[in-house]
C-alpha cells in the first residue's frame, strides 16, 4: 500500500472552483462574477497600459545588463518597498518623515499578511486575533498557520439594513482581551463593500487605544475603490499619524496594478520610534528565509518603476480612474435594472458600497438558482464581483437576479 494512499481530499477552494466550473461550463451565455479581476467593458483582462511601458523598458534594461535575474535580498527590493509605503501613508506622513515607518516586500498581500502574523505571534507573543463578520475568506487561515491559537469575530454586516454593524463592532472591541490583533480592512471591506465613515474610523481608534488593541490594515485597493488613492488610505493615515497608533498594513498590488500573477505586495509599519528597526528586520529575515527565501523581482520593478517616475505616476492614476468609474458605473447600472424590474427588497446597497464587490444579500437559494439555472456564478454568500459586469451581459444578470429574488 502507498504511503500517500490515505491521504483525504481536501475541500475546495469556492472562489477558484467557480472560476473552473465557469471555465467548464459550455453555455453561451454564462457570466462570471467570482473571482475578484478587472475585466473591461467587452469582459477580458486589461493590462494597463504604464504596465506594458514598465515591461518594456525592463526588457531593454536586461538587455543593456543594468538589470539581471540574480537573487534580491530576502527583505526584498528597497526602492519598492519605500515607494510602497510612501504610497499607502502620504508623502507628508509624521511617520516617514521621522524615520520610523519602513516596509517589506512580500507575496502579495497573501504574503504581507503571513509575514506580519508570524512576527506578532513570534515576537509580539499575541495568539489571539479579530476578523470581521465576515471576511475575505483566507484571514483566519494566514493567522492560525502562522502560529495564533484564538480566532474571534467582531460583528460588521448587519443583514437586515444591508449595511455596517457599527454598534455590534464597538461592542465587540470593547470586550476584546489587550493586546489582540484586530485585521481591519482599510477600504472597499472584502466581501461587503461597506467602510466605516470617517467619523467611525475615530470612534474605533478610540475604542482600540481604551482597549490597547493591535490595528493590522488589509489594503488590498488602494485607489481601486474610489479612484483615490489619497482618500483611500485614509484609515490608515489617520491611524498612524493622527492617532499614533504602532501598526502593520499588508498592500497588494494585485488589483490597482493589475499584476495578479506576479504576487507583488508589502508589508508596512508604523512604529513609535526608529530605535529597534534593525531588530525587527533581523527576525523578519529569519521569517521570510524560512518561508520562500527571496521574493521575485519582476512584478516590484514595475511598481518601483511607476511610483517612481512622475509621468507614469500620473499615467497609471488615470487608469485607476478608469477602473473604479467603470466598477460604479456597473453599480449604478444593476441597481437602475433591478428597481425597473420591480425586484423585490431595496437595492441601494449596491451602490453604497464601494470597490470590487457587491455583497447583494441574497441567500444560498437564489445563489443555486442563477449558477445552476442561469450560469451565472457567484459566491454562497451572494457576493458578486462587480468587475464582471459589462454592457453585454448586466441585463441578463438583472433579469436572472429578479427571477431569483
Amino acid at each position: 500500500m502507498s504511503l500517500f494512499s490515505e491521504v483525504p481530499a481536501a475541500p475546495p477552494i469556492e472562489v477558484f472552483k467557480l472560476s473552473r466550473d465557469f471555465r467548464e461550463d459550455p453555455c453561451d451565455k454564462k457570466v462570471s462574477l467570482g473571482v475578484g479581476a478587472y475585466r473591461d467593458d467587452e469582459g477580458k483582462p486589461w493590462v494597463l497600459p504604464v504596465v506594458k511601458k514598465m515591461e518594456k523598458k525592463l526588457h531593454e534594461d536586461i538587455d543593456k545588463n543594468s538589470i539581471n535575474h540574480e537573487y534580491l535580498p530576502i527583505l526584498g527590493l528597497e526602492p519598492f518597498s519605500t515607494a510602497a509605503t510612501k504610497m499607502l501613508l502620504g508623502t507628508n506622513s509624521k511617520a516617514i518623515q521621522e524615520g520610523r515607518a519602513f516596509g517589506v516586500q512580500s507575496l502579495s498581500g497573501t504574503g504581507a499578511l503571513r509575514n506580519g502574523a508570524e512576527f506578532c505571534n513570534k515576537m509580539l507573543k499575541q495568539t489571539v486575533f479579530y476578523v470581521s463578520t465576515p471576511t475575505w475568506g483566507n484571514h483566519n487561515s494566514i493567522f492560525l498557520k502562522s502560529g495564533f491559537l484564538e480566532a474571534r469575530k467582531y460583528r460588521y454586516w448587519n443583514n437586515e439594513s444591508k449595511g455596517f454593524d457599527f454598534e455590534g463592532m464597538m461592542e465587540d472591541l470593547k470586550n476584546a482581551p489587550e493586546n489582540a490583533v484586530i485585521i481591519l480592512h482599510a477600504v472597499a471591506h472584502n466581501p461587503t463593500g461597506i467602510d466605516p465613515t470617517q467619523e467611525q474610523w475615530k470612534a474605533i481608534a478610540d475604542i482600540m487605544q481604551e482597549r490597547k488593541l493591535f490595528p493590522f490594515f488589509d489594503c488590498a485597493y488602494q485607489g481601486f475603490a474610489s479612484g483615490d488613492l489619497d482618500k483611500d488610505a485614509w484609515a490608515v493615515r489617520y491611524f498612524a499619524d493622527d492617532r499614533g497608533f504602532e501598526l502593520f498594513c499588508a498592500q497588494s498590488f494585485s488589483k490597482n496594478f493589475g499584476l495578479y500573477n506576479e504576487r507583488c505586495g508589502n508589508l508596512s509599519f508604523v512604529l513609535k520610534s526608529s530605535d529597534n528597526i534593525v531588530n525587527i528586520n533581523s527576525q523578519l529575515t529569519v521569517i521570510i528565509r524560512g518561508a520562500y527565501s527571496n521574493p521575485p523581482a519582476h512584478g516590484c520593478r514595475i511598481v518601483e518603476g511607476v511610483l517612481n517616475d512622475s509621468n507614469l505616476y500620473n499615467e497609471w492614476k488615470e487608469s485607476i480612474k478608469i477602473m473604479s468609474g467603470r466598477i460604479m458605473s456597473m453599480r449604478q447600472g444593476l441597481r437602475e435594472r433591478l428597481e425597473k424590474l420591480n425586484t423585490p427588497g431595496k437595492w441601494n446597497h449596491i451602490t453604497d458600497q464601494i470597490g470590487m464587490f457587491s455583497f447583494t444579500g441574497m441567500n444560498p437559494d437564489m445563489v443555486s438558482y442563477l449558477v445552476k439555472e442561469k450560469h451565472i456564478y457567484l459566491l454562497s454568500n451572494g457576493r458578486i464581483s462587480v468587475a464582471g459586469l459589462n454592457p453585454s451581459n448586466i441585463d441578463y444578470v438583472a433579469e436572472s437576479m429578479n427571477e431569483a429574488v
